[in-house]
């Protein structure tokens, strides 16, 4: 069985322990806002560890979109190339656990639907993607 290690940020893992250890009854909102998140739980590309990444929750039906913003910084998050070299995913909302497998949108005309529900959820992606040069990516998350 994989170790999991904790994000280096303090509040990703802080956020993530209060969310997982209250079995999804506290912490599923971003810091101190009314905005929901779910806790995206994937594996480390480099180190196979297992990693747990707090994300807005963006709905498409019963799909989930995770958007990799990383506040609108010039690279992508680490979590985004876990996603990229395994698929398979785990994410609690609230206190439902779901196996799922992600896909990278690459449908512009998709990519634009999603987005648009993305911004929608959390208005600050919008700014993410005005200050940074590259195209922030979505996957979408779907029941394994």
């Amino acid at each position: 069985m994989s170790k999991y290690i904790p994000s280096t940020w303090e509040w990703v893992a802080d956020q993530v322990e209060l969310y997982e250890g209250s079995g999804g009854t506290e912490g599923t909102n971003l810091r101190d806002t009314d905005l929901p998140v779910i806790i995206v739980t994937n594996t480390g590309h480099k180190t196979g560890a297992i990693r747990k990444t707090p994300l807005m929750k963006v709905m498409d039906g019963d799909r989930y979109v995770l958007i990799a913003s990383k506040g609108g910084r010039p690279v992508n998050p680490h979590w985004y190339h876990n996603l990229k070299a395994d698929p398979n995913v785990e994410v609690r909302d609230k206190t439902q656990v779901y196996s799922m497998t992600v896909r990278e949108v690459e449908d512009e005309e998709e990519y634009q639907r999603l987005w648009g529900l993305g911004v929608e959820a959390y208005p600050p992606y919008q700014d993410y993607q005005d200050k940074t040069d590259r195209m922030i990516p979505i996957f979408v998350a779907e029941v394994a």
